[in-house]
């Protein structure tokens, strides 16, 4: 991995690591393969990494670090073995294979209130919106918000809308929204303010599962279109609901 990153405290036991300033699916594979490294050689003490749109945090217990008397302090000695551990694989990452994960989603209607007015705002037919919003693949680049809620980006510009003014005080799980160009998956229960278009029967958040969160930072999106029966359908039977 190139030099393109830098070091900042995030109080006594965290770390940022810090990329680019600007939101890119390139930027955003440097933020992913630092948190695999580290994950995969984690030093004594490392609690977890969480990566966001730009950079990635590392999180460790501060009392479990015997720092070596050449370190004045421990967040120097941090950095050190972070900076050990980000050696990157370039052939590696230009072979790997994206993990794609599919997201049935039933468009409309009860489960997409807000489907109508996406396509009125942006002079589509609901079926436009439809077609264009699971016609490609989406980066997910952040979880955060809601347990388990995906921040996910490059929805086209041809069905990009703005938040709504007033937000809903209450919106279903598995509801599939828009803000902008970016698109999202309530995975439980909240107040919110995304445009809703649909909703999944796949549940992205339990308690008690391992992992608990059903996506995670790094992976791709691909949502696919689905008729009430089917929704009903996988709703029965998933090991997510």
């Amino acid at each position: 991995m190139s030099r393109s990153y830098s070091f900042f405290p995030l109080g006594d036991s965290a770390v940022l690591i810090q990329f680019e300033s600007w939101v890119s699916e390139n930027i955003h594979r440097e933020v992913t393969a630092a948190a695999r490294c580290i994950e995969e050689n984690p030093f004594p003490g490392f609690v977890e990494c969480v990566p966001s749109f730009t950079s990635v945090a590392i999180y460790y217990e501060f009392h479990r670090i015997n720092k070596p008397d050449e370190f004045d302090t421990v967040y120097a000695y941090i950095c050190s073995m972070l900076e050990q551990r980000m050696v990157a694989d370039e052939a590696e990452k230009a072979s790997a294979v994206p993990d794609v994960v599919e997201i049935p989603v039933c468009y409309g209607g009860k489960h997409g209130p807000d489907l109508e007015l996406v396509a009125d705002m942006n002079r589509l037919t609901p079926e436009e919106v439809i077609r264009i919003h699971s016609g490609q693949d989406y980066l997910i680049y952040a979880i955060g918000f809601a347990p388990g809620f995906p921040y996910v980006g490059g929805i086209p510009d041809t069905i990009a809308t703005p938040r709504k003014k007033t937000p809903r005080l209450r919106i279903p799980p598995g509801s599939v929204g828009i803000a902008g160009n970016q698109t999202g998956i309530y995975p439980i229960e909240t107040p919110g303010g995304w445009q809703l278009i649909g909703r999944t029967p796949l549940a992205l958040f339990r308690p008690g599962a391992q992992p608990p969160s059903l996506l995670k930072a790094g992976q791709y999106i691909r949502f696919r279109p689905i008729e009430t029966e089917e929704y009903e359908r996988i709703r029965e039977v998933s090991l997510w609901v």
